[in-house]
């Protein structure tokens, strides 16, 4: 007959790992200043049972270039955030969003001709 599907309570959104609101910020901050060099063009931002990922893209429908991965579970052992390469090489792991990050500010520097 009538059978009811119950409404997702409250627990559901915890079983999500996602960004924070500053983890974003700093994420995004980086973001736009490699859209304005001309590097970056799209992102997509994935939330998933044990980990979130913020994915770039030079194009919107390539694989992406890097992966910002946030895994909880890793933050007692080598750092809950990491940067992983399109191959699937980790370019650098650690506890502090900012400092992993700087392997991708790196691209930013170039010399002036």
């Amino acid at each position: 007959m009538n059978s009811l599907t119950p409404f997702p309570g409250p627990g559901r959104a915890q079983d999500v790992v996602a960004f924070h609101r500053t983890e974003l910020n700093v994420i995004l901050s980086l973001y736009g200043r490699m859209v304005a060099a001309g590097e970056w063009r799209d992102y997509g931002i994935s939330s998933l049972r044990d980990v979130a990922i913020f994915s770039v893209f030079r194009r919107t429908a390539e694989h992406p270039l890097y992966r910002i991965e946030k895994r909880p579970k890793l933050r007692s052992k080598q750092g809950q955030y990491a940067v992983i390469s399109m191959e699937g090489q980790v370019l650098k792991r650690g506890h502090d969003l900012r400092t992993v990050l700087r392997v991708l500010e790196r691209k930013l520097i170039r010399a002036v001709d």
